[in-house]
């Protein structure tokens, strides 16, 4: 890690000069990555720590081992001052109320703890993370650290929240990630731009209508309404429908609220992730609006003869499709957890239940590795694998 952040890390975040080695003609205080990307306000790097003996250690090797840090846990998160313990990087930041927690590869962490900021200068910023590295700023408590900065592309009218993590388990060693999300913060700008605020506002309407129309329904029909399975497809689109709507509205609020006093003061890091988790959300309801609208075709369909007899053989055979499903994963489940206790420990793909349960469709789709169960046990590796696709394809299928 250390050295990733004294050498290409400041190496990709200080651009000030143009491929034909001359100097760049902007301001020396800003950096533009790949000479199109504006880094915004400065780099902030954050960690968190468990105390010191926060797990337990048997008594045959007390002996031997005086200090014990646990896995990352809310309640063993170390959150006094330690080292100088005068500057920020020294001390505990609280978790922020409106900072999402981050879903790690082992961990659950929160928005708090000891963070600094990088100077705007490569050199600054070099003798900065020495200085901290001599003073041994990560310790063995030590369990993930953030690196958070956004860039804004005015090409394109994109901005780029971007997270590097790396996660210290009591394994030891480090796990790497990066999260990278790029939303149109500022939605309205062009006329293109405008022409969808228009739609964003029909579609408000057109949300208006339907439920006006599905509330005189339920007046009219009453209980014999919610007998009906497309009614309450109905009724779930306009419930994504209206939460689409709200985040929009909030989304757009917080950003007029926040985009102003997050670019006040360039020397401070902007914590455009927030806006981006939104961002990302809204997204999210409106993937998941799409999805029912065109299921709602279905409803139509029996216009067409062909569809007709085919909707009424589903229906026929609605019952009988349960409990086949039902036989299904009860043997899916079973050989999930055959696998999950034998292949644990040395098969990545089985380290976990879920995702024992991934691996195994992934090996109804023909995508497995057999070496892999074969290695780690030569008995029940070949015997597990053989048994699960001879029932899964040959019986269930």
């Amino acid at each position: 890690y250390v050295q990733f952040a004294e050498g290409p890390l400041l190496d990709g975040l200080y651009w000030n000069e143009w491929p034909n080695s001359t100097v760049s003609t902007l301001s020396s205080n800003y950096s533009h990555i790949l000479y199109e990307n504006l880094l915004l306000g400065v780099v902030r790097i954050r960690q968190l720590k468990v105390r010191n003996n926060t797990c337990s250690v048997h008594s045959s090797f007390l002996t031997f081992l005086h200090d014990c840090y646990s896995e990352y846990r809310y309640r063993a998160e170390d959150r006094s001052d330690f080292g100088l313990g005068s500057e920020s990087e020294w001390k505990y930041t609280p978790a922020s109320k409106i900072s999402p927690w981050y879903w790690g590869s082992v961990g659950f962490y929160s928005s708090g703890g000891f963070m600094f900021t990088l100077p705007k200068s490569k050199q600054q910023s070099l003798k900065k993370l020495e200085f901290l590295r001599q003073n041994s700023w990560l310790s063995r408590g030590t369990r993930v650290v953030f690196i958070d900065f956004s860039t804004y592309n005015a090409n394109i009218n994109l901005f780029c929240i971007i997270r590097l993590v790396v996660e210290f388990p009591a394994t030891g060693g480090a796990l790497t990630s990066s999260h990278i999300y790029s939303v149109k913060l500022l939605r309205y700008v062009t006329t293109y731009d405008y022409f969808l605020a228009f739609c964003e506002i029909v579609f408000c309407l057109f949300i208006v209508t339907f439920i006006i129309h599905e509330v005189i329904q339920i007046v009219k029909l009453k209980k014999d309404y919610f007998r009906s399975a497309w009614n309450w497809l109905e009724l779930v689109l306009l419930a994504v429908s209206i939460v689409a709507i709200a985040f929009n509205i909030y989304r757009t609020l917080k950003v007029s609220q926040l985009m102003e006093k997050l670019l006040s003061d360039d020397r401070v890091y902007p914590d455009f992730y927030f806006l981006a988790y939104w961002q990302v959300l809204y997204n999210d309801m409106i993937a998941i609006n799409v999805f029912f609208a065109w299921i709602k075709i279905f409803k139509y369909v029996t216009i067409n003869k062909t569809m007709t007899q085919l909707s009424a053989t589903l229906s026929r055979c609605a019952r009988d499709i349960i409990g086949f499903a039902f036989m299904f994963f009860i043997i899916f489940f079973a050989y999930a957890q055959l696998g999950y206790l034998v292949f644990e420990s040395q098969v990545e793909d089985f380290s976990t239940f879920p995702n024992c349960i991934f691996t195994q469709f992934r090996i109804v789709l023909g995508d497995f590795n057999f070496e892999a169960i074969k290695a780690a046990n030569r008995i029940l590796g070949p015997i597990y694998f053989i048994t699960f696709v001879f029932f899964v394809f040959f019986i269930l299928m």
